[in-house]
């Protein structure tokens, strides 16, 4: 079989709900009931890429979630091809614990979950615990979780990020909207940015090697831990604010801080967020991708959906109006993304970094833990008080 067909049936073959027939000169009806193609081309980027989706949760029907984890069985064939056949290969379903009473109790709770749903399904999932998990997930055709949180507030002290880093999580938001102990979310109304315990959890983040995200960061918080971190920091799922100027996308100032560190901004498909005014298109969460590669280079983009696989509302069997995009179908999101971006002249190598690639590099600088360096080695990047560096004869 010739290496074009051979990636073709690949990938074809992973889709149990595919029709997959190849027509009209190399163009794929992906889904038996599509009326949309896609070209070969496209298709065939997906089947090589490590697709990453830093903002995808299995879910938005958080009944059927609690039904996987409390009965892992109950996740069966079809729904295990129908996430093989989206062409995502690593989703981070990433929650806010949203108890203010006890944050640290619903944490808890959320890792355990997933730990036993993967624990007792080997055979469909695979925790993303280290860099190298990022390509056997694929390498596998198992579906990669990476443990993530959209607020960092089940940190009760420092201790805490260690704790849960052995419970598996590799991804933290510092905050969500509001402010915390850690630092200001981006509806503040005054903008304090990051604490000195923020600080503190910044440097205890880099030296367990989890991921710090700031995608609901306020500006200033943001730019406080780009500045403090010695790792790269994320910003799994936002927009350009210079696109749609809301609270919630991210000022160019901040964009370019965070390529210089060396991070990647995942773009999102919330309606909302792509377009001040409805209807929001396809088009324009293109031109989301093309403001970050124009502004930073595309190694610095990649996708954050900041949804579900399908962003159904499971009571009206719809797409919920909140995600609605004009042009978009959810399920094929990566085969819509690649398409889109090869048609605005991205290259094949351009594309593959962005459907998976750029976070796949940027998580493995995050997750290597080098040898503990000496405490005032840190000194210059932070604000706030540190040890002493020894004198030049003590060293």
């Amino acid at each position: 079989m010739h290496r074009r067909e051979f990636l073709r049936a690949g990938v074809l073959a992973g889709m149990g709900t595919l029709l997959a027939p190849m027509i009209n000169r190399g163009r794929f009806r992906l889904f038996a009931d599509d009326r949309v193609e896609h070209s070969g081309r496209a298709v065939e980027l997906v089947a090589r890429s490590t697709v990453i989706d830093m903002l995808g949760l299995l879910t938005l029907d958080w009944p059927r979630l609690g039904l996987w984890q409390s009965e892992p069985q109950r996740f069966g064939a079809l729904d295990f091809h129908r996430f093989q056949g989206s062409g995502i290969q690593v989703f981070h379903p990433a929650v806010d614990p949203d108890d203010p009473v006890d944050p640290w109790g619903a944490a808890r709770r959320w890792t355990d979950g997933w730990n036993r749903l993967i624990g007792h399904r080997p055979d469909c999932f695979l925790r993303v615990d280290a860099a190298a998990d990022l390509t056997r997930a694929r390498q596998l055709g198992r579906i990669g979780i990476l443990v993530g949180f959209q607020s960092s507030d089940h940190f009760r002290t420092v201790d805490d990020i260690a704790l849960f880093h052995r419970q598996g999580q590799r991804v933290s938001q510092l905050t969500y909207n509001e402010k915390n102990r850690i630092g200001c979310g981006c509806k503040v109304a005054f903008d304090q940015g990051l604490s000195e315990y923020g600080a503190t959890v910044v440097q205890a983040m880099n030296r367990v090697g989890m991921a710090i995200d700031v995608s609901h960061c306020s500006e200033r918080t943001s730019l406080d831990a780009f500045a403090i971190s010695h790792k790269p920091v994320l910003i799994t799922h936002a927009n350009c604010r210079a696109l749609v100027p809301q609270p919630r996308c991210k000022s160019d100032a901040v964009i370019r801080a965070m390529a210089a560190r060396g991070g990647v901004m995942g773009i999102t498909t919330v309606p909302a967020f792509v377009h001040p005014r409805p209807p929001a298109t396809f088009e324009q969460v293109l031109d989301h991708f093309d403001h970050v590669a124009r502004l930073v280079g595309v190694e610095h983009v990649g996708l954050g959906s900041d949804t579900d696989l399908d962003a159904l509302d499971p009571r009206t069997g719809r797409v919920r109006p909140m995600y609605a995009i004009a042009g978009l179908d959810h399920p094929r999101r990566v085969f819509d993304l690649a398409e889109g971006l090869l048609r605005r002249g991205y290259g094949e190598k351009d594309v593959e970094l962005v459907l998976g690639g750029n976070f796949a590099r940027v998580l493995a600088q995050i997750f290597d833990v080098p040898p503990p360096a000496p405490p005032w080695l840190d000194c210059p990047r932070s604000p706030w008080s540190c040890p002493e560096a020894p004198s030049q004869a003590a060293r």
